[in-house]
């Protein structure tokens, strides 16, 4: 076999970042369950009308068909389908399907692979892990449950040892009741070019508006402004206000957003203070969003994009007159932990789970060492067996390049020692009581990051 050519935007890491993501994942799950969310796992693919009716994703779903196709089979048949580019949609059909089995309002979290068919650059990827919480109701579901997602993810991601994070908040609401009180009918439009703001800029923003949509000069120049509004840390929700109110726009779903939008706010600097901004410019592209809607950078590696976003949706999913809406945010596993990696922000202390290394003196006494591993193992600790009867030496230099962080010398005698192989420390051990300190019976996470100098 030739040697494979690797696929641009489908990453396959080493084990020390595979680690990594593992117990970013763990932590996540472990906050999420802490919140009473429970675990959901859906299928991969979902019919493509139903993908493409989700927002402006058409070229990036990928479709799914066997080798020899079936004949008369279209990307846009029902029949047709296509590998899931968020988490979202899956549980709308989730829900629908299985309604009268849940008890709502239904708390899920979801930790699953999703596809996108983008142009891979750092932070985007064709493949990628995403970890979800969302809240559904049935039929209404209350507005406290908006600050409530906000507050977890924050929790959540300050778990971790990462740089400070800023989680930028908006509500659909406001943008929309902006956009009809300037007399723009499509804000669904609008909205979707906004959202470009960060890539593109404000001057090829407004061309967009003018030309595409049809909107005036000063229209356009309008949104722009108007996008441009934007919190401080600390600040609360008053200055943002003054500054829509300073813009002279009126409309009773404006006003709405902005009441909904002060509350966001002034509840997230009451739990986390400094780590929720009102930003006007946050848009959502998808057009599932009805409400408050988040973005999430991390402080001073803005370049990279958002590493948290979702947001409220109230007709997501529908079944006749039955509606259940939610709303949910979304942690991009694979982006942040590619970063923190990448950019040496965060690293884990061994890129195995083994804790114990057990020598093995001559292959004949193997048997043995396999004994010592069974009793750790029998205990919860994770242990391996040297693969060889090397030198001892040479067996110690093996688990260090492991990072495994103890040495374990069995003596048929019974007169076993375990090596600290970073302190050098040796001492006698009993393989039915002893146990390794707490901090090294798994592999931690810790920050790589310089100290901030005093």
């Amino acid at each position: 076999m030739s040697r494979p050519r690797a696929l641009s935007g489908f990453p396959e890491w080493l084990p020390a970042a595979q680690v990594v993501e593992q117990l970013v994942t763990d932590s996540l799950r472990a906050t999420f369950e802490l919140h009473g969310f429970a675990p959901l796992r859906t299928r991969a693919v979902e019919p493509v009308p139903v993908l493409l009716g989700k927002g402006e994703t058409d070229k990036e779903i990928y479709l799914l068909h066997r080798l020899q196709a079936d004949e008369g089979v279209a990307p846009g048949d029902g029949a047709a389908l296509g590998l899931h580019f968020d988490l979202t949609v899956p549980l709308a059909r989730y829900v629908l399907e299985n309604a009268g089995h849940l008890a709502f309002p239904y708390r899920r979290y979801q930790v699953q692979a999703v596809w996108r068919g983008e142009r891979p650059q750092e932070g985007r990827y064709r493949e990628f892990v995403q970890a979800d919480i969302d809240i559904v109701g049935d039929g209404s579901l209350p507005f406290h449950h908006e600050v409530e997602v906000a507050l977890v993810a924050a929790e959540a991601l300050s778990s971790l040892p990462l740089p400070p994070i800023r989680m930028r908040v908006n509500n659909r609401k406001v943008a929309e009741g902006f956009y009809l009180g300037l007399g723009v009918l499509d804000s669904g439009a609008v909205l979707r070019v906004m959202d470009k703001l960060d890539k593109i800029g404000p001057a090829q923003v407004t061309t967009l508006l003018v030309e595409d949509l049809g909107m005036s000069s000063a229209q356009a120049d309008a949104c722009v402004v108007f996008a441009g509004v934007h919190g401080q840390p600390g600040t609360g929700p008053g200055p943002v206000l003054d500054d829509v109110a300073a813009l002279g726009v009126q409309h009773p779903l404006l006003t709405e957003g902005l009441d909904e939008l002060a509350r966001v706010v002034e509840a997230a600097e009451q739990a986390v203070p400094g780590v929720l901004v009102p930003d006007l410019s946050i848009a959502r592209g998808l057009d599932y969003y009805t409400g408050t809607v988040f973005e999430t950078h991390l402080v001073g590696h803005e370049g990279l994009g958002s590493i948290c976003s979702g947001g409220r949706y109230d007709e997501l999913a529908r079944d006749g007159e039955r509606s259940f809406p939610g709303v949910g945010i979304s942690v991009g596993v694979t982006r942040l932990v590619g970063a923190v990696v990448g950019r040496n922000l965060m690293a884990a202390d061994r890129s195995v789970p083994t804790a114990v290394l057990v020598a093995v003196v001559d292959e004949q006494q193997r048997r043995e060492s396999d004994s010592v591993a069974t009793a750790l193992r029998r205990r919860g600790i994770c242990t391996e067996v040297s693969p060889s009867d090397a030198k001892l030496g040479k067996q110690i230099r093996y688990a260090d390049r492991r990072g495994i962080p103890f040495v374990w010398f069995p003596d048929p005698s019974g007169q076993d020692q375990v090596k600290d192989i970073r302190s050098g420390d040796q001492r006698p051990a009993e393989r039915d009581t002893w146990t390794p300190p707490p901090a090294d019976r798994a592999p931690t996470l810790h920050s790589t990051r310089p100290k901030e100098s005093s």
